[in-house]
Formats: C-alpha cells, sequence, structure tokens
C-alpha cells in the first residue's frame, strides 16, 4: 500500500511538472507577442482626463508617485483630484504639500464623506468622478508611479483612427505593472516584501499575459490603471455598480466589457510599491488577493494549479527517490522557469529587481502552492484594519 501510494504521488506530480513546463513555454510566447504588440506606432490623441485617487494614510513612495503624475509630457489637459473620507487624513498633508510644489497643474483635495457601499476606496472615487470636470476618467492607487509619457501611451488607446470596425470600441485601459520592494529607513528590502515583488513580476504578470493571449485580449481590468470612457461608465451604472466588490479594478473591468465595450492593455508599464512587511502582514496580504482572485475567477483561479511546474519538479525529486527522470524534469523546468521570469520581468516590465532576486525562486514558489491552497480554505479577509467575508466576489463585513 505505501509504495502504491508513492507511486501515484509520483505519477501525479510528473503530470503536474509537465504541465508546468507548458505554461511556462506559453508565458513566453505570451509576453513575445504583447512585446510584438506594443511596438505598433500609437496614434495622436490626448483627450482631456481627470485623474482620481482615493487616499487613506500614507503608503511607502507617496510623495514621488504623485509628483510622478506632474510631469507629464501631455499635450492634453488634466487635472489631479484627490479625495480622503477626512481631511485630517495624513495624506491629505502630502497633497497639500504636491499643490504647494505644483502651483500650476490643476490639484485639488476633495472631502469624500459618505459611505457609499462596503468597499470605501471605491465609495470615495464614487464622489470624486461627481467632481471630476473631463469626458475621460483615470483611476490608480496612492503609491503608483508612473513615466513621464504615460498619459500619452494610455489614452491614445482610446483614439477614434485606432479603433477596429469588427471589434468593439474601447472602454477601459488598463497597463501592467512592477513592484517596487522597500524596508527598514536604514536597510534594504524586506524579505517578504521581496518575494511579494517577484511574485508579481514572475507569477502574476505571466499569468495576466497567458489569459490576454487565451481570451483574445483582458476581460477585466487591473488597479494600477482604469482609464474609463464616461460613456462606457455610465452604460454600466457608474461607480456605484462596483461599490461592493473587493476585486474593484477586476469588476470594473468585467462590468464594462459584458457592456459590450472592449478592454485594452497600455504599451507603458507602471510601478507599485510594496511595504516593508512582517511576514503576518504578508501572509494576510497574499491570502486576500487570492481569495480575491478566487472568488472572481473561481476556474482560473483552479487552474493555478498547473503554474507552480517548479515546485511540482522539486515534490516529484522527492517522490521519485531521484530518479534520474524526475532531476532531468527539475532541471528543464528550472531553466524554463527562469527563462519566464526574465522575460516577463526584466523584458516586458523593466523589472531590475528581478536579476538580483532570481535564487528567491523556488523559495517564492514554495510559498506560492502553500498559499494557493490555503487561499480555499475559508472566505474571511483583513482589509484596512477591517475583517470582511467574501460572497460571490462582495465583501460583508464579519460578525
Amino acid at each position: 500500500m505505501p509504495h502504491a501510494l508513492a507511486l501515484a504521488v509520483e505519477m501525479v506530480t510528473t503530470s503536474l511538472a509537465v504541465a508546468g513546463m507548458g505554461y511556462f513555454l506559453a508565458a513566453i510566447v505570451a509576453a513575445r507577442v504583447f512585446m510584438r504588440e506594443r511596438r505598433v506606432p500609437h496614434p495622436d490623441f490626448a483627450p482631456d482626463v481627470s485623474i482620481l485617487k482615493s487616499l487613506k494614510g500614507l503608503d511607502p513612495g507617496m510623495m514621488d508617485a504623485f509628483r510622478s503624475h506632474c510631469r507629464q509630457s501631455y499635450v492634453g489637459e488634466y487635472e489631479l483630484l484627490f479625495g480622503a473620507a477626512s481631511l485630517d487624513d495624513p495624506a491629505s498633508a502630502a497633497v497639500r504639500e504636491l499643490q504647494a510644489e505644483f502651483p500650476t497643474h490643476a490639484i485639488r483635495l476633495i472631502q469624500c464623506p459618505e459611505k457609499l457601499g462596503t468597499n470605501g476606496k471605491v465609495s470615495t472615487l464614487a464622489q470624486l468622478a461627481t467632481h471630476a470636470r473631463h469626458d475621460f476618467l483615470l483611476i490608480n492607487d496612492s503609491d503608483i508611479t508612473v513615466s513621464p509619457r504615460y498619459l500619452e501611451r494610455v489614452m491614445c488607446r482610446f483614439a477614434p483612427a485606432s479603433q477596429d470596425a469588427a471589434k468593439p470600441p474601447v472602454g477601459l485601459v488598463t497597463a501592467l505593472y512592477r513592484g517596487r520592494a522597500h524596508g527598514p529607513a536604514l536597510g534594504g528590502s524586506s524579505l517578504p516584501s521581496r518575494f511579494e515583488a517577484l511574485g508579481i513580476a514572475t507569477e502574476f504578470m505571466p499569468g495576466i499575459l497567458l489569459s490576454k493571449l487565451i481570451e483574445g485580449g483582458l476581460h477585466y481590468g487591473l488597479g494600477s490603471t482604469l482609464a474609463v470612457s464616461r460613456e462606457a461608465l455610465d452604460k454600466i451604472g457608474g461607480l456605484l455598480s462596483i461599490v461592493d466588490y473587493l476585486a474593484d479594478d477586476y469588476e470594473l473591468g468585467a462590468h464594462i466589457s459584458r457592456a459590450g465595450y472592449r478592454v485594452a492593455v497600455s504599451a507603458d508599464v507602471v510601478e507599485t510599491s510594496v511595504p516593508a512587511y512582517s511576514w503576518r502582514g504578508f501572509f494576510d496580504h497574499q491570502l486576500r488577493w487570492l481569495r480575491t482572485v478566487r472568488c472572481s475567477r473561481p476556474a482560473g483561479y483552479a487552474g493555478l494549479i498547473f503554474t507552480h511546474g517548479l515546485a511540482w519538479a522539486l515534490l516529484n525529486v522527492l517522490a521519485s527517490g531521484l530518479s534520474p527522470l524526475s532531476l532531468w524534469l527539475l532541471g528543464l523546468s528550472f531553466f524554463l522557469r527562469l527563462a519566464q521570469a526574465m522575460t516577463v520581468g526584466a523584458a516586458v516590465l523593466g523589472d531590475h529587481e528581478v536579476l538580483p532576486n532570481l535564487w528567491l525562486l523556488p523559495l517564492c514558489d514554495a510559498l506560492a502552492i502553500g498559499l494557493w491552497v490555503a487561499g480555499f480554505a475559508g472566505n474571511t479577509i483583513d482589509w484596512r484594519g477591517e475583517r470582511f467575508t467574501l460572497k460571490n466576489g462582495k465583501l460583508q463585513r464579519a460578525n
């Protein structure tokens, strides 16, 4: 009986390791396709746009992120609207500092005290939207740092001349992102933060690119950038239609896609700050993220079993007692995993931290498979100091 069980484990891990190698190859192909697509010259289209940011507390790198939005080489008009539930929020002082530093820019700080739903961020954004002057809105998080050509590369995707008559019009534009790990003021980035940044570049983003290739485009949004036309937003009932969802970025894109519009991906890659997590904070954040994905895309979440090819190859070595075949599978899997990490993390995202952190990949993948399993165990999450349960992707306050 023990021999039969060991043989079964060996067969299963062998199959999953082979499937994982197939996934790594497919992700590399998807990355190459995306790189070819973004080399296509973009049309000259720079509509006026209102940038909305919901604030709650201070984030690492927040001021640098704010400044990057004020240094745009954009020919259109744009304004920055910051919303907070209370003007006593520490982030409000950062906005006032920004206003003083860029006095010629249209920067407004607006109090948004109403609780319109369980997602406080979307509640703030819905109130901000009523103050926006322009027909295009762009939403991103307060810790997102962008390039000087960010608005140019995002907003050009709405150009009427670039629309394919055989395809739906673009209703939302999103963007890929990389993570920048932070640490103590007198030291380097924390290890949990490096794990998260590496996971974004070499695990999450490859999956996004592959889903884009397989599904013929994205049908959801990423919180790094959510640029939307008023027309598309009105068609789905405005931001209030997603005010009770945790994955508001995903749902905004999904609602707009179902309303008959296309979700486009910008050629620009933005950067998000990864806080100096403790291990507890890291695990809480990862579980919240994974359970959000599971509720939003249950089939896709189950399919993540095939993305952990390196971890399955390592387990296969143990299950087979260091057989020559298992060692060959491990070597090939490791080579493809490195190729995938470098293609997506370095070539697509321009993440300079991927190369020095490649040695963490086996540990990162071992953690990822454990967290993936834990993501099935319950619907409870901790978010912004409160405890919620997830039901059909919506937030409900836990008792």
